[in-house]
């Protein structure tokens, strides 16, 4: 089994969380993605986030889809950590080749998490383009510490097969979504702005 691994407090999900998991899908050959829903981010303000079980509940409402699934698994395992999830779940599927999934944000602010360097050589990681950070992401600290072990994007389905730490970053997903954002205008009891879409007859109708 090839199963990739895509953490967040996921408040609220969005569709940029589900195209960045059906590209690793595709080009990373994998059999599953699973959502890690957390309790808690430890480098953010959790303060004003939505109870977990909502936020599964939300994940499973937008996914629907057979090879996503959606876990609250580290509120039951007791963990808070990324390395300390990854190293329970080796642990117990010492037979899956499991792939940790991130958007370009997250390889900025990859350095300031929790053993950060044993992340990387406890399993292969991708990265998601994204509209913004995908320009600065690999001069990011983590992705100079890590320049040699990244792989050519033709190469992206081998991934699962590396000895870490091995990475990929894969380029075509272009969502300036955020659920940062989207939890701004939540609090301001505003709604995303409608996508203008063209018609066949060149008219612009609301979407």
């Amino acid at each position: 089994m090839r199963i990739g691994l895509f953490g967040g407090t996921f408040d609220p999900p969005h569709q940029a969380h589900l195209a960045a998991s059906l590209l690793a899908l595709k080009r990373l050959k994998l059999d599953s993605v699973w959502w890690l829903v957390t309790p808690g981010n430890p480098l953010k303000n959790t303060s004003g986030l939505a109870p977990l079980q909502k936020r599964i509940a939300a994940a499973r409402g937008l996914t629907r889809h057979p090879s996503i699934h959606v876990t609250g698994i580290e509120a039951v395992i007791n963990t808070r950590y990324t390395h300390n999830t990854m190293k329970w779940l080796i642990a117990r599927c010492p037979r899956v080749r499991f792939v940790w999934v991130m958007g370009a944000d997250n390889l900025r602010s990859f350095h300031r998490w929790q053993k950060w360097r044993g992340i990387a050589k406890l399993m292969p990681f991708v990265v998601i383009d994204r509209l913004g950070p995908s320009l600065y992401a690999a001069a990011s600290p983590a992705g100079q510490a890590f320049a040699r072990a990244r792989i050519a994007e033709p190469e992206a389905a081998s991934l699962p097969y590396r000895k870490p730490p091995a990475w990929v970053f894969l380029h075509g997903l272009k969502s300036g979504l955020s659920s940062t954002a989207l939890r701004a205008m939540r609090r301001r009891g505003g709604t995303p702005a409608r996508r203008k879409k063209t018609s066949k007859s060149g008219k612009n109708r609301v979407k």
